[in-house]
C-alpha cells in the first residue's frame, strides 16, 4: 500500500487527479459547512436575485427562482457521490460473486450464469437505465437501483476472466489437494489477487457512475426537484443558453472535475497494480 502510494505521489497527473477527488469529497462532507447558503438546496424562491451572472456572494451566480448555484453545486456532489458509492458498494459483490461461481465451477453454472451476464451487457448501459426508470418512478433510489443493475455485470466478467486464468494456477491446485472447500478456494485463495483489477476499476467506474446519473437526470429520468442535482442543472440551463451561461457552464464543469479526477486516479492505478482490462 505504501509502495503504491510512493508510485501515486511521484505521477503528476495521478496526484492532479488526487487533489480533484479531493476537491469533490470535501464538498460532498463538509456542504453544510463551505456552502454559504445552505438552505438553496431546497425549494427557496428569491425572485429579487434570480438568474443573476457571478456576482458577490452569489459566485457562480444564481439560478432561475434565485438560489445560489454555488452552493447547489456542493450538495449535488453529495448526491452524486452517496449515488455512486452506494451503487458500487451493492453491483461489485454481486458481480464478484458472479464471476467467481463461473469461472471456479464451470459447467452448467458458467453457462447460466454468463449468458445470464451476456443478456445485461448486450444492452447499452444508457438504454438499460432509461427502461427501468421508464418503468419506475424517477427518485433517488430508484435511480441508484437502475444503475446497479447496469453496472454488475461488467464485474461480472472481468471476475470471471481472472478467475479461469488463475484457476489452473499451482496455490489453486494445493489447496485441492489439502481438501479445501470451494467456497474457501474461491475467496480465500483467488479473490485476493483478483483485488487489483477490482479496485482499479472501481475507482474509473465512480467516475462513470456519476456520469451516467447525470445524465438520466438530464433526461428528467433522475433526481428530481428541488433536490439539488448536476444534471439537471445542466438540462435546466440548456434552455437559457447563451444568455445565461452560467446555468450550465458551472455544473458542467462540476460534471467534468469528477470525471476526470477519477479517470486520472484510475488510470495510474491500473499501471502501477498491473491491472490489465
Amino acid at each position: 500500500m505504501r509502495r503504491t502510494f510512493l508510485i501515486l505521489a511521484s505521477n503528476p497527473m495521478s496526484l492532479f487527479g488526487l487533489f480533484l477527488i479531493g476537491v469533490v469529497v470535501f464538498s460532498a462532507v463538509f456542504a453544510d459547512f463551505i456552502a454559504p447558503f445552505p438552505e438553496h438546496r431546497g425549494a427557496v424562491v428569491d425572485f429579487t436575485n434570480f438568474n443573476q451572472p457571478p456576482h458577490w456572494p452569489n459566485i457562480f451566480g444564481t439560478d432561475l427562482v434565485g438560489r445560489d448555484l454555488f452552493s447547489r453545486i456542493i450538495y449535488a456532489y453529495r448526491i452524486s457521490l452517496m449515488l455512486g458509492v452506494v451503487v458500487l458498494s451493492i453491483a461489485v459483490p454481486i458481480g464478484v460473486t458472479v464471476g467467481l461461481a463461473a469461472g471456479y465451477l464451470g459447467g452448467w453454472v458458467d453457462f447460466i450464469l454468463m449468458r445470464l451476464t451476456d443478456v445485461f451487457l448486450s444492452v447499452p448501459p444508457l438504454v438499460l437505465a432509461m427502461a427501468i426508470m421508464g418503468v419506475l418512478e424517477p427518485t433517488l433510489t430508484n435511480g441508484m437501483l437502475a444503475v446497479t443493475a447496469m453496472w454488475w455485470p461488467w464485474y461480472a466478467r472481468l471476475v470471471y476472466n481472472v478467475t479461469r486464468s488463475e484457476a489452473q494456477e499451482g496455490y489453486v491446485l494445493a489447496a485441492q489437494i489439502i481438501g479445501a472447500s470451494r467456497l474457501h478456494i474461491m475467496f480465500m485463495e483467488i479473490l485476493p489477487n483478483c483485488v487489483p483489477s477490482i479496485v482499479t476499476k472501481m475507482t474509473l467506474d465512480l467516475g462513470f457512475v456519476i456520469l451516467i446519473a447525470s445524465s438520466l437526470s438530464f433526461l428528467g429520468l433522475g433526481v428530481q426537484a428541488p433536490t439539488p442535482d448536476l444534471g439537471s442543472m445542466v438540462a435546466e440551463g440548456g434552455n437559457y443558453l447563451p444568455d445565461s451561461w452560467w446555468l450550465t457552464v458551472f455544473p458542467s464543469l462540476a460534471i467534468l472535475i469528477a470525471v476526470f479526477g477519477f479517470n486520472l486516479v484510475g488510470d495510474a492505478l491500473r499501471q502501477v497494480l498491473g491491472s490489465d482490462q
